[in-house]
């Protein structure tokens, strides 16, 4: 035999070398017995399979040749029939033994670990099976407890699903709509199969949604859902993302996005949220409190982005009036749209929600139809403008995961600065928490925040106690203008370098050219899901004083004001900060001081 040989007979070859090698040969045993070169047998042997055959390889064909005798016999005799059975029963055994010798499991060969893994198997297929898996009669149970929550307006919203495949909702703050939208997603989910799509400007809020999903589903089944994203039995998932989501367009399904229109890049999120939601029975839902009419939103939510690049034969004019859109309708644009004020949502059910009157006079005219009135505002006014504060947002779920964890007992290990604005008039007191920069060029994080209402002195210096335990604080700063003196009093008890702020023309100018600087410059970060951070921010505005001398900064109370508590709070967190050449700082973005580092100025 050689290699030159026809392809009859190296086929033969080829046939005869395995037969050699499964009988015990050797492969340089079998190229001298042969002719074939080595390297040509080895190829064969991997491309084949070749197994050297073994006793048991050896008892295990006896065995099958004299049971497929057996069986192609016409007439069996009982003796027959007992030997099929005995014979089918070693065949088993001998092919476990050759399973086992080739690499397999134990189990293969021992009954007690086989019946102990059969056991533990049937385990976790049933665990599994049982993962966020409900019941039809659970199922039924949800459908009816959620149906049963409703206001009319959120009914209304329920109805628009077909309506038209684009719901734009423009809304009254806190009257319900991102619960509403988490259950009708999750209601959807387990009764459809359908995939289902949280978008937020931050992992943060998104995960809101998921945690309205989970309690309503203990408080109602038992069930706990876990998971994230989670998976349900039916198929179906559900997924939290916030808008820096790189694999996001990978995903497919109904799509919802929260408070759109804080959003930054907005036009350019849609289309990587609208292409998830690009077959035509995926629905998408945007959501918002209205925020100023120079953001990307506005356009949107008006009609001019679809007339931008269209002929003007093509143009549309849409009525975004409240008295036009107060019952939702489906616009010119296929877009089904709805502005609901917090009077329609109080007329509509939510009238134990809200203490109207309070409210009026909590706020002021501007602020209230911006709040509660799906108005836009026109932020040119405000001494911090809307795009800048945007630039400060973050997705801290993302961006601060190295070193803060904000759900475990300690959930930052450096130092903090915390400032505390007091209640007066009808606003909350507030608390801020600040992580200072490390490291050069570094950052102040805004970590949390609390608000306060009708809580006495003891009360807010417990919180802000409370905090001093949860995290290193290095820095407590306390407006002691007016009522707050008995709250500084009660905290220098546990934390003696807590600093008062007495508020006069000149501080007030310090504080907020410090957090301009700060902001200008994207040296402080927040949340993008804290939208109040915003708004606290831009309520504040440049005014003159009292004597008409003097230009001065004012966010006041009560009804002819706005609410900035927050952003108050921030700042005498910031007054911690020793600006040892800062300049003052106009609005039209003048020079703030030499620019020298934040690591560098602090005292």
């Amino acid at each position: 035999m050689t290699e030159a040989d026809t392809p009859s007979s190296r086929i033969e070859a080829r046939e005869e070398a395995r037969r050699l090698f499964e009988a015990g040969w050797s492969v340089p045993e079998i190229a001298r017995k042969s002719g074939l070169k080595a390297p040509t047998l080895y190829r064969w042997r991997r491309a084949d399979g070749w197994q050297k055959r073994t006793r048991l390889d050896e008892a295990y064909d006896t065995a099958q040749d004299r049971l497929l005798a057996l069986i192609v016999k016409d007439e069996k005799t009982d003796a027959d029939y007992r030997e099929l059975e005995e014979l089918s029963k070693l065949t088993d055994k001998l092919l476990k033994q050759k399973r086992f010798a080739q690499g397999g499991k134990e189990a293969l060969v021992n009954d007690r670990i086989a019946d102990r893994d059969a056991k533990r198997d049937r385990g976790r297929a049933r665990k599994k099976e049982e993962k966020n898996r409900l019941t039809e009669e659970q199922v039924q149970t949800l459908v009816a407890a959620f149906l049963d929550l409703l206001f009319d307006y959120q009914k209304l919203w329920h109805r628009a699903r077909d309506s038209a495949r684009i719901r734009n909702v423009v809304k009254s703050r806190q009257i319900g709509a991102t619960l509403y939208f988490a259950l009708e997603a999750l209601i959807d989910a387990i009764t459809t199969g359908d995939n289902q799509i949280f978008l937020s400007a931050s992992r943060a809020q998104a995960n809101v949604f998921r945690e309205y999903m989970i309690t309503f589903v203990r408080e109602h089944t038992g069930v706990d859902l876990v998971g994230s994203p989670i998976v349900l039995w039916n198929g179906a998932t559900l997924y939290f993302l916030g808008t820096n989501s790189k694999t996001a367009q990978s995903y497919h399904g109904h799509v919802y996005i929260d408070e759109y229109a804080w959003i930054g890049r907005f036009l350019e999120f849609r289309k990587v949220a609208s292409a998830m939601a690009t077959h035509k029975k995926w629905r998408q839902t945007y959501f918002s409190t209205p925020s100023v009419i120079t953001h990307e939103s506005h356009a949107f939510w008006t009609g001019e982005h679809f007339n931008k690049g269209r002929p003007k034969a093509q143009r549309i004019e849409i009525d975004v009036s409240h008295e036009a859109l107060k019952g939702g309708r489906v616009c010119e644009d296929g877009q089904w749209r709805h502005l609901i004020t917090i009077e329609d949502a109080i007329t509509q059910g939510a009238d134990k929600l809200f203490d109207y009157d309070q409210l009026r006079l909590e706020y002021n005219d501007h602020d209230f139809a911006n709040l509660f009135g799906g108005e836009w505002v026109d932020d040119s006014a405000a001494y911090f403008a809307f795009e800048e504060l945007r630039r400060c947002m973050v997705d801290s779920w993302d961006a601060w995961a190295e070193d803060f964890r904000p759900h475990d007992p300690r959930p930052y290990a450096g130092p903090v600065w915390i400032g505390y604005d007091p209640s007066l008039g009808g606003d909350n007191a507030s608390i801020a928490v600040l992580a200072p920069p490390l490291v050069e060029g570094g950052r102040f994080r805004l970590l949390e925040t609390e608000s306060h209402a009708d809580a006495d002195f003891h009360d807010q210096a417990a919180a802000i106690r409370r905090l001093t335990e949860k995290y290193n604080t290095a820095y407590i700063g306390i407006d002691t203008t007016q009522i707050g003196e008995g709250v500084y009093e009660l905290v220098r008890k546990f934390f003696p370098a807590a600093v008062k702020i007495k508020y006069s023309v000149e501080v007030k100018a310090r504080m907020v050219h410090k957090a301009k600087h700060l902001i200008r410059r994207r040296l402080f970060e927040f949340d993008a899901g804290r939208l109040d951070v915003c708004t606290a921010f831009m309520a504040i505005r440049k005014t003159m004083t009292g004597s008409g001398r003097h230009s001065t900064f004012q966010a006041q109370r009560g009804r002819d004001h706005g609410h900035a508590d927050v952003a108050w709070a921030i700042m005498h967190a910031f007054d911690r900060l020793h600006f040892t050449d800062f300049e003052d700082e106009d609005t039209t973005g003048a020079k703030a001081g030499g620019g020298r580092n934040i690591v560098e100025i602090m005292g």
